[in-house]
């Protein structure tokens, strides 16, 4: 059942080794008295030695906060920065957005309608122009208007892994140079329904970038997501963001417990 939810094979094998050693501890007779178990044991696997703090995303407080955004085509991530943008936004904070993706046919003019929805500025340049020039007028014009929080789309697919790399160390190496300790985050999003697909993106990437954070979109119900708990298990990164809908509100802060929880009862009615 874990297997079929994505939870991923070397963490499945973990956790019956952990079930094996707790049901000898505890003396457990009865399979119903193993599910508050499983979803415990699932829990500690996630954190591992972390606390739940790694749930939270890293705001600065006096200063510009400079969010990365990576992510393939296809997974919601300028619907996911657009949701961001606008929950800082009623949280009265001053948001700035960078359209970093300037590949992509119409990626611009995407983050900029979710600008307008949200109420927040976008930074772009022309389309085919470079994420790292539109990126540094970004943080320059995030700097000048006073802004607690610059938020950057980048593209999410180039031709192969290597410009991929190249790209976003270019990025990155403009963004260290301006604000010596940022980006601050960087977020990876995901799509909930992908499955094992999920963790090699997250593999790629971590390998182009230093993620620190995942955003689990298209939880509506159909998507499985145990994958999660393998990316935060194998290879040690938190989500941080969870969206649910195509709504501008639909999108929370993760909580490892509810996830579990909620992944663990819906595999016992099915």
């Amino acid at each position: 059942m874990l297997i079929s939810s994505d939870v991923g094979v070397m963490t499945v094998m973990d956790l019956i080794d952990e079930l094996r050693l707790e049901v000898q501890r505890k003396n457990i007779k009865e399979t119903r008295e193993m599910t508050e178990v499983i979803s415990e044991k699932l829990v500690e696997i996630y954190y591992g030695e972390d606390d739940e703090e790694i749930e939270k995303i890293n705001y600065q407080n006096d200063d510009l906060t400079v969010i990365l955004v990576v992510g393939v085509n296809g997974v919601g991530k300028t619907t996911s920065i657009g949701k961001l943008a606008h929950q800082l936004k009623s949280e009265n904070k001053h948001v700035v957005l960078a359209a970093g993706d300037t590949f992509r046919a119409g990626a611009i003019e995407q983050l900029e309608e979710w600008g307008k929805r949200a109420e927040v500025d976008v930074i772009k340049q022309s389309e085919g122009s470079d994420p790292a020039a539109v990126i540094f007028d970004a943080i320059r014009a995030a700097k000048s208007r006073n802004a607690d929080v610059l938020i950057c789309d980048t593209a999410g697919r180039l031709q192969n892994k290597v410009n991929l790399m190249n790209e976003l160390e270019k990025v990155n190496r403009i963004i260290t140079r301006e604000i010596p300790d940022a980006p601050h985050e960087t977020l990876l999003v995901l799509d909930g329904t992908t499955g094992q697909n999920a963790m090699n993106q997250a593999k790629v990437f971590s390998e182009a970038t230093n993620v620190s954070g995942i955003v689990l979109t298209k939880l509506d119900g159909t998507a499985k997501g145990g994958i999660v708990i393998a990316i935060k298990h194998e290879l040690n990164i938190p989500v941080k963001l969870v969206g649910f809908g195509e709504g501008i509100d639909d999108l929370r802060q993760f909580d490892a417990h509810a996830f579990v929880y909620g992944l663990f009862s819906d595999m016992l009615e099915e």
